[in-house]
């Protein structure tokens, strides 16, 4: 099994050199986390992953989770883990200290929720899962209900799931049929199924508190007329004891391609006692509260399984004797050279290290705007700071995870052979990184919600968050000598997706079919350019401070950098291409030919 080390240097990096931790820092709420405090969380994290989490990831998913009549065990050692993990305070790190929680901002938990995915995704699902629960409870329900469940919650004794997807629905949940029938005692009658509901059952938590969202009898018809209700494994009792069994059961597991130590879960409810959440026919709010949630903490998966992959590549790399160099061989007293002295295993390490870092930078700079759009004094800094999540939240999810999979199999690729045997860990990232395109609504759907939603969302205002940052940096920094060969390719790929998005932007309007044929490439466009921001940033620090390298970390990154602007950047001109190509083609097919 690969090796792993927290990119504990990388993280600092971006904290306190890319982006001003200070900012986070003073915002109200966040006064506690000083960047001593969070330098230690972080050292703890990574001896948590490292020493408890890794090593049960491939012994996990061998053995997968175990249903018998309703009940699901989860693999040897999770629970004992779990217990570590709970008992250590970190199923509440990001939590409100009102439950219980630490109050930590989201810029260090999304670093923390990295390496939990670089070490053991099947197990992250159990927290994160309650984490997304947690967060539409405190936002939508009663302080009845929030004093009721979030404690627990919090400190990890309860887990909680989101119920959404049903057989006939999966992101179109307009159509769902659970029902959700009044009772006597302000309580309701939840009937119905619903399926890959991830964590729905296991044996880490004494108690699993599911949110469903569910059709009460005057509903209306889509989605206007759902509702969100909170429904426990077990109830509750006034004292907080836990009484009776509720009527709901696991039906099955799946039995899946990737996180098989992860419980997804077939959920029956057939009359199960819920509490109604928020207000009649408005759970679709809430559970955007969670998904929006969930979505970045996706994103940070697909980067989580590309940091351990290419590790685990590199390393092999570095021991591995393969052939000798085309300029001539560089271990001559060795019966081959390194891997390292092949140009194409350089360009893989250097895809996936660029990819990596590219990708936790942009990652941490959505993270702060959520920090500031929660803590900030300001009421037009806090709304300024949300139209930036809005609009980089689908890009976050989709490019991260596009990556997290690529990178994945470019590990294997460093490994030849050995990459596809399971001795070596590498083939799990591969199928563990694919579920991450597909949940929490598909990479496509998230391409639609870019174009279709976000693009024109009041009046460009969101693209705005975007572009006059970009725009102004790359003025300001157009002459400088140092930067030309880096802010160069970045202001010809963010010409393009200006260019584009004026494109879709009047295409679509003519015809719908127009944005969502380019909808995907669009996506994959912004993406390479946000992250290209963040390289040419991290590049002006490294040129500030390579005279002082003692470890050669500045170097790594400018050479990183320059790979990044060569060899991924040009990808933006046939994105491009691919863009003003239109829907023609793409439509023309007819139905009964596919």
């Amino acid at each position: 099994m690969a090796e792993f080390k927290a990119p504990l240097r990388d993280m600092r990096f971006v904290l306190t050199e890319l982006f001003d931790y200070n900012d986070i820092n003073q915002l109200p709420g966040c006064e506690d986390f000083t960047p001593d405090v969070v330098d230690a969380v972080l050292e703890e994290a990574a001896k948590v992953c490292e020493e408890v989490l890794h090593p049960i990831n491939r012994s996990g998913d061998e053995e997968g989770c175990h249903w018998d009549d309703g009940v699901v065990t989860t693999p040897k050692g999770f629970k004992e883990a779990y217990k570590t993990f709970a008992e250590g305070g970190w199923t509440g790190i990001a939590c409100d200290p009102t439950y219980g929680g630490q109050g930590a901002p989201k810029t260090l938990n999304a670093l923390v929720e990295e390496m939990i995915c670089s070490t053991n995704l099947s197990f992250g699902m159990y927290p994160g899962l309650s984490f997304g629960a947690y967060a539409a409870l405190h936002s939508h329900a009663s302080d009845e209900l929030k004093d009721k469940y979030l404690p627990k919650i919090v400190d990890g004794t309860w887990s909680a799931t989101m119920c959404l997807t049903e057989p006939q629905c999966g992101t179109d949940l307009g159509i769902i049929r659970t029902k959700a029938e009044p009772r006597d005692d302000g309580s309701y009658a939840i009937t119905g199924t619903k399926i890959f509901i991830s964590a729905g059952e296991h044996d880490l938590t004494e108690n699993i508190i599911h949110l469903v969202l569910a059709k009460l009898p005057d509903a209306p018809k889509g989605t206007k007329g759902i509702s969100l209700f909170v429904v426990p494994k077990f109830m509750v009792n006034e004292d907080g004891s836990l009484g009776d069994r509720n009527s709901v059961k696991c039906g099955s597991i799946e039995h899946k391609m990737g996180i098989k130590a992860s419980a997804t879960c077939v959920m029956n409810f057939d009359g199960a006692v819920g509490w109604l959440v928020g207000e009649p026919h408005q759970g679709m709010p809430a559970m955007f509260t969670m998904m929006n949630q969930e979505r970045l903490s996706v994103g940070i998966q697909g980067l989580g399984i590309g940091e351990a992959s290419y590790q685990g590549a590199a390393a092999y790399a570095r021991d591995r004797l393969q052939g000798r160099a085309l300029t001539g061989p560089k271990s001559p007293n060795k019966e081959a050279d390194s891997l390292l002295v092949h140009p194409d295993v350089r360009r893989m390490l250097l895809t996936q290290r660029a990819y990596n870092e590219g990708s936790r930078a942009m990652g941490i700079w959505v993270a702060r705007a959520l920090d500031t759009m929660k803590h900030h004094g300001d009421a037009k800094t806090r709304e300024e700071a949300d139209e930036f999540v809005q609009l980089m939240t689908p890009i976050v999810k989709a490019l991260f995870t596009d990556w997290g999979f690529e990178t994945a199999n470019l590990g294997v690729q460093v490994f030849g052979g050995h990459g596809y045997i399971r001795e070596w860990g590498m083939e799990q990232y591969v199928r563990d990184a694919r579920i991450a395109q597909i949940y929490e609504g598909t990479n496509g759907i998230q391409a639609l919600d870019l174009v279709g939603r976000k693009m024109g969302a009041k009046a460009g205002r969101y693209l705005r968050r975007f572009f006059h940052p970009v725009q102004e940096y790359i003025e300001t920094h157009v002459s400088d000598e140092g930067l030309g060969d880096f802010v160069q390719p970045l202001a010809k790929a963010f010409m393009r997706l200006q260019q584009a998005t004026a494109e879709i932007a009047q295409r679509g309007m003519k015809n719908p079919d127009e944005a969502g044929a380019a909808a995907t490439e669009y996506l994959r466009l912004f993406g390479l350019v946000a992250v290209g921001f963040m390289w040419v940033r991290m590049a002006e620090i490294a040129l500030k401070k390579q005279d002082d390298d003692s470890d050669g970390f500045y170097k790594a990154k400018l050479v990183t950098a320059r790979f990044y602007m060569e060899r991924i950047m040009p990808q933006s001109g046939a994105l491009f291409s691919s863009i003003m190509a239109g829907s023609k083609t793409m439509m023309a097919m007819d139905e009964d030919a596919f």
